[in-house]
């Protein structure tokens, strides 16, 4: 039974994890879920909207009374709104018509600002992430507004190395490779970084668009797995801290999603659906032997009026 959280940031973190069953074949590694939709908003930006804000806080960049500004695919821009709410904040965020109308309805009920970039026909481009990240900055230039700016904070990685510690400990040290897409690309490192500081030798492979394989090398394009190929290089990326990229395509992260929800129970999106595509590759390589574990970074609840999810 977990202890009584003194407020709803406390309640961040310790999800359960969860093994895949029915999704992986026959002769596979074990394949473990960490359950991110058990954070407050249903993702696993919880844990980085804390970290931020908690850390421009003890420096005296962000101080009472102030505005919170950020550019966001919609599950950053929620953790924050709920990070903001609880302790005072006001929050402005950047955002677009290519990402779901439930992440800003979620914004909005936060008390979140919104400031709409309009996108090319609902594609997530290089081109938009560009222009919204301009527009938050042009916004941040407003007396007492501070910008998390999460592509180019460093604070960010720090609210992910307690999500590899509950991986190792509800593990017990028994993870050979680590599956995970890439957005910001704090998460994979923050986890990469605590599993090996324990002295594990995990593999990790980092997850992006097909159509948008920028990390792999190749040129950008638009793609609909929202949260993650931002179209360029995220400015913090490490590779050094990564030994395999493999990509995926929107519908195979899609159908993937689909299959979860009806198949094991876990109502999730499509990044989600991505990892699982990406960890089953890796699982199947491996073997029976080994252990594989990824994230299901937020829930489903956030896609029911995409083609996710919609009625055959």
């Amino acid at each position: 039974m977990q202890s009584l959280a003194a407020n709803v940031l406390e309640a961040i973190g310790d999800t359960p994890m969860v093994q895949l069953r029915s999704v992986v074949p026959a002769g596979a590694a074990r394949v473990l879920a960490k359950l991110e939709s058990a954070n407050p908003t249903g993702s696993m930006k919880d844990r980085m909207a804390e970290a931020i804000v908690r850390c421009a806080e003890s420096d005296g960049r962000l101080t009472r009374g102030s505005t919170v500004v950020e550019y966001t695919a919609g599950t950053t821009g929620v953790s924050l709104a709920l990070v903001c709410a609880a302790k005072g904040y006001g929050l402005h965020i950047v955002f677009s018509d290519a990402f779901t109308e439930e992440k800003r309805r979620t914004m909005l009920a936060f008390g979140a600002q919104i400031t709409d970039v309009p996108s090319d026909n609902g594609q997530i481009t290089a081109a938009l992430i560009k222009k919204m990240i301009e527009t938050a900055a042009e916004v941040s230039r407003k007396p007492d507004h501070w910008w998390a700016d999460q592509l180019n904070n460093h604070d960010a990685i720090s609210g992910y190395y307690p999500l590899g510690d509950e991986i190792w400990m509800q593990t017990e040290g028994r993870v050979d490779a680590f599956v995970h897409a890439v957005g910001t690309a704090h998460s994979i490192h923050g986890v990469a970084q605590s599993l090996r500081a324990r002295g594990g030798t995990v593999h990790v492979v980092a997850v992006e668009p097909a159509e948008s394989a920028v990390l792999s090398g190749h040129l950008t394009g638009s793609h609909k797995i929202e949260g993650i190929g931002i179209g360029f290089v995220p400015p913090l990326w490490d590779p050094s801290q990564v030994d395999e990229i493999l990509t995926v395509s929107t519908e195979e992260a899609k159908a993937m999603a689909r299959r979860l929800a009806r198949e094991e129970g876990i109502f999730a999106g499509t990044s989600s659906g991505a990892n699982v595509v990406a960890s089953l590759r890796v699982a199947q390589r491996l073997g029976p032997s080994a252990t594989v574990v990824t994230i299901m970074v937020d829930s489903g609840l956030r896609y029911l009026s995409t083609d996710v999810y919609a009625p055959a």
